[in-house]
Order: C-alpha cells, then structure tokens, then sequence
C-alpha cells in the first residue's frame, strides 16, 4: 500500500474530478468523433496516396467481423499506410499538417497524428505493408477542414516521395 502511495498510483481528487466532467459530454463526443472518423477514412480510401486504410468499421478492414461482433460503435482513432514513400515523405505529410497535432491523446477534443510503426514491436507475424503508416485520432473539429489539412498534407508527401 506504501508503495502503490510512494509510486503515485493514487488519483488525485483533481484528477477525479476532471475525469467524471469529462463523462457527462462523453457519449455527445464519442458519437462526433465516429462520425467523423469514418467521414475521413472513406474520404481517404479514395486517394491514390493512400494503399490501406484500417478502421475497423469499414467492411474490408481485417478483423471486421470481429468489430461488428464484439462493439456498438468506433471511435475516432485508425491507421492508414501510405502507397510508398518512406520515412521522410510521411514526415513531410505530418509536418505539413496545421490542424493535427502531434501526439498521444486518444479521444479527446482535438485531432492529432503520430508515424506508426508497428512492424518494430512484432515477434510473431511480420508487417507487410505497401508504405509507411500514419494513425490518426479525429477530434471534434470540421471534418471538411481536417480533410483539406489531409489533402494538402498528401500533397506535401507526394512531393517528397523519392
């Protein structure tokens, strides 16, 4: 018990508060971020920039039916791999981007876009992807302005492909 004290695994009465006032407005912005989520997942399917697209509630996206099983809805975290390129292209795309920022901070209100890399941590299957991977969190901002920020961004990574 000291030691959970000690290592600071005891939330602090400010840290409870700001979490239940984040509850009450919860299922309004889950609701926002799905819709637009899948707004510009569909928007981004549609750009030959764009070799993948991994939300889990569109139809061709691995483990779909697994998605449809096991949950009422998404939110407004996916990935998306790049047709080609390389590091510095998706760098360019990312560091192109004003309405994104760049982070960790999974649903909350504001949009945010990080490199992934995922084929570093697996052990067991290897990644086989067209180009590199970009994972987007989709806040509460206009859909129509994150997608325009998206298209000057591929843009900025089409230019940059080697």
């Amino acid at each position: 018990r000291e030691t959970s004290f000690q290592l600071g695994q005891v939330a602090s009465p400010d840290d409870c508060w700001l979490g239940s006032r984040g509850l009450r407005t919860m299922a309004v912005r889950l609701a926002q971020h799905q819709s637009s989520a899948l707004q510009i997942a569909q928007w981004l399917k549609t750009r030959p920039e764009v070799a993948q697209v991994l939300h889990p509630a569109l139809p061709d996206c691995p483990g779909h039916d697994l998605f449809v099983r096991d949950f009422k809805g998404s939110s407004g975290l996916f990935s998306f791999v790049l047709n080609g390129g390389d590091e510095a292209s998706r760098a360019a795309l990312i560091d192109t981007l004003q309405l994104f920022g760049i982070g960790y901070s999974w649903g909350g209100f504001e949009s945010l876009a990080i490199p992934a890399d995922p084929h570093r941590y697996r052990s067991v299957t290897k990644r086989d992807a067209a180009g590199p991977m970009v994972r987007l969190q989709i806040g509460l901002e206009d859909p129509a302005d994150l997608i325009a920020d998206l298209e000057v961004g591929l843009a900025a990574f089409s230019a940059a492909k080697v």
